[in-house]
């Protein structure tokens, strides 16, 4: 087993990345669960996968689970769904020094997380990530939210959880699509300061996805040390360092809401589609070769990731989508920082970007 130390001043906390994590529980959580009864936020999905293996943990540890299962779905990361889970853990008589455990990807992670940050002003929770894409990114550095119709991750907090808990075994339970877009958020520590780990997912990427076990372990532990280093460097994004970590995400999820934040485009996929517009972009820009731009896109297409915005057949324009764009929370004084790429490896914060020369640069992909 891998353990990564995420050292946030005052609140360091270990992500643990190894097998047989779920069917070990109560021993992974320890005196962490210090009341017979524990809070399980899940989706039906993984309830359906894992809920047994969880449940026979606890209770030989004279434990008793009690299960919230919600929708998957972008969809559940609602007010609805976070007023309705805080009244169910109220009703359950949560406290400030309990844990709350969430089990399962980025939804319910960003979720559970959210609804610890406001309960009581603030209780404990563990992330037990069951999707490489959240494993990778969504379950380390306590960024938590809900969407709302002006867009993705709109209203939330920083809310660091106890511990991280990443079982690969998990992943052996994910459809081929939910891996390719948890592969998404591993190409990007590459593209953003580290070219040689881009090499390694050039030549690693498919057989990773494929399911070898030591090169999903190697992919995991790598990507949360890359993102733990980056953490504790700016845990409230207050830097800069902190935002190199959407790199991808601007164009992502202004796909996301043209699309209506559905299974039509998954928040992984589009991401990977949005690191690709980086590229090009910044390659239109001169601001680094085509030909890396180019390798870019051949890597993410190749391992059956969306690497053309034309593909997805939206009927809109690039004004469209510069629209969404202005509802991003990273908007400030009227501009947006942009994410884009001096070459693989040389991710930089742009606060100079026109969004009129973005839409008609968009126009030009979706013709």
């Amino acid at each position: 087993m891998a353990v990564i130390r995420v050292d946030i001043a005052g609140r360091p906390y270990d992500v643990r990345v190894g097998t047989g994590l779920l069917t070990d529980l109560a021993a992974q959580c320890g005196a962490r669960l210090r009341k017979r009864q524990v809070p399980i936020v899940t989706d039906t999905n993984v309830h359906a996968a894992w809920g047994p293996a969880v449940e026979a943990s606890l209770r030989d540890a004279g434990l008793e689970p009690c299960w919230r299962i919600l929708p998957p779905g972008e969809h559940t990361k609602s007010w609805d769904e976070l007023g309705a889970t805080v009244n169910w853990l109220l009703g359950l008589g949560v406290e400030r020094g309990d844990h709350i455990i969430a089990l399962g990807g980025g939804v319910i992670g960003d979720l559970t997380g959210f609804c610890a940050a406001v309960l009581k002003r603030g209780c404990h929770f563990i992330q037990v990530p069951t999707t490489l894409l959240a494993q990778v990114d969504s379950s380390v550095g306590g960024k938590t939210a809900v969407n709302t119709p002006a867009g993705k991750n709109l209203v939330g907090a920083f809310h660091q959880p106890a511990l991280v808990l990443a079982d690969l075994a998990a992943l052996d339970t994910l459809r081929q699509r939910e891996l390719r877009a948890g592969y998404a958020e591993v190409v990007k520590y590459g593209l953003i300061d580290d070219p040689a780990f881009f090499g390694w997912c050039e030549a690693n990427g498919a057989a990773m996805i494929a399911g070898d076990a030591a090169l999903r372990e190697y992919a995991v532990a790598h990507s949360v040390a890359a993102k733990a280093r980056i953490v504790a460097q700016d845990e409230f994004e207050t830097t800069g360092q902190r935002a190199l970590l959407n790199l991808g995400h601007t164009f992502g999820h202004a796909l996301e809401a043209q699309t209506g934040f559905s299974d039509r485009l998954l928040h992984g996929e589009a991401v990977a589609l949005g690191m690709v517009l980086a590229a090009h972009y910044s390659a239109r820009q001169g601001l680094m070769p085509q030909a890396e731009a180019d390798r870019i896109g051949r890597h993410i297409g190749s391992v059956g990731l969306p690497a053309s915005l034309r593909d997805l057949g939206l009927n809109c324009d690039g004004a469209a989508l510069v629209h969404h764009m202005t509802h991003d929370k990273k908007m400030d004084a009227g501009t947006l920082p942009f994410l884009l790429l001096r070459g693989i490896g040389q991710t930089y914060l742009d606060k100079q970007v026109s969004l009129d020369d973005v839409a008609r640069f968009l126009d030009t992909k979706l013709a």
